[in-house]
């Protein structure tokens, strides 16, 4: 799958990798190693659940939860085809359930944003299918600097609070540009997408920083139903692990959403920068390692 092999490019593995020996921490069949109920040895899903609920505690913050989910998934032994499309299955439940409590505290309206959600899950989707045609290593070169324009931009503007600010673009253009550009971006290479949605919110949008959190969530949730239904028909999801993982994610988010509309945004603000310039470090390090 296209997917796959750009994602391959992302996290530095190997295209080939399988399953079984792919990496240390993999279980080995013919070792008398015993699954039980999951993809993979319990002591090793019990570390994923675990790694899951830190993922969805820091993303329906700041994003970047995939930073910590998507590399236990390999350490476990998936492949990349497998660990992105199960990263994509338990990071929808942990999207949703940030979106469903930031909705219950009114920051955002899931019905008057079910446009934009459409047009994210369509966007995701396509980028998925299109994963082939982009230039990768380009974007590994360009998206750190990218990235910690971001981060500088929330560490460094005055003035950023929960208060909303003037729009910079009507909603139906931000619609029709913004969101298909960032959820496409999800779609075929992913690092750093709510964060870009969070810019994107306060920057043109004229929202606050916990309105725009509340907001990225809904559309963080759409682009990953979109790419996850590209991923489906591989057969490629560990479902027993990946809802599992669901569990913990909506455990993690809950309470992370939880935290973000009591603080706001001095913890939105530094919890943001510091994914943003952590993911710049990790793409510079893997195109220049």
């Amino acid at each position: 799958m296209a997917a796959a092999k750009t994602f391959c490019l992302v996290v530095g593995a190997s295209p080939s990798s399988s399953v079984d020996g792919a990496l240390p921490l993999a279980p080995v069949k013919g070792t008398g190693d015993k699954r039980g109920m999951f993809e993979v040895a319990t002591h090793l899903a019990l570390i994923l659940i675990l790694a899951a609920f830190c993922a969805g505690f820091i993303d329906s913050i700041a994003g970047g939860g995939g930073l910590i989910s998507v590399p236990a998934l390999l350490l476990a032994g998936a492949s990349p085809v497998e660990a992105l499309a199960t990263n994509k299955l338990q990071g929808t439940f942990g999207a949703a359930t940030a979106t469903l409590t930031y909705a219950r505290a009114g920051q955002v309206r899931p019905l008057d944003q079910l446009g934009m959600a459409a047009i994210s899950a369509a966007a995701g989707a396509g980028g998925a299918l299109i994963a082939h045609l982009i230039p990768v290593e380009a974007l590994r070169i360009a998206m750190p600097v990218v990235l910690i324009g971001v981060a500088a931009f929330f560490a460094l503007k005055p003035g950023l609070s929960d208060d909303a600010s003037t729009a910079r673009m009507k909603p139906v253009v931000f619609a029709a540009t913004v969101v298909p550009a960032i959820a496409a971006y999800d779609g075929f290479f992913g690092p750093g997408t709510g964060s870009f949605f969070m810019m994107g919110f306060v920057l043109l949008a004229g929202h606050g920083v916990l309105k725009a959190t509340a907001h990225t969530k809904m559309l963080n949730f759409a682009s990953n139903i979109g790419s996850l239904l590209v991923f489906i028909p591989s057969g490629a999801t560990w479902w027993a692990v990946g809802l599992a993982m669901a569990a913990a994610q909506v455990l993690g988010a809950s309470l992370g959403a939880r935290l973000a509309l009591r603080i706001g945004s001095r913890l939105i603000k530094p919890l943001l920068v510091t994914v943003s310039s952590g993911m710049a470090m990790r793409l510079l390090w893997q195109a220049l390692g």
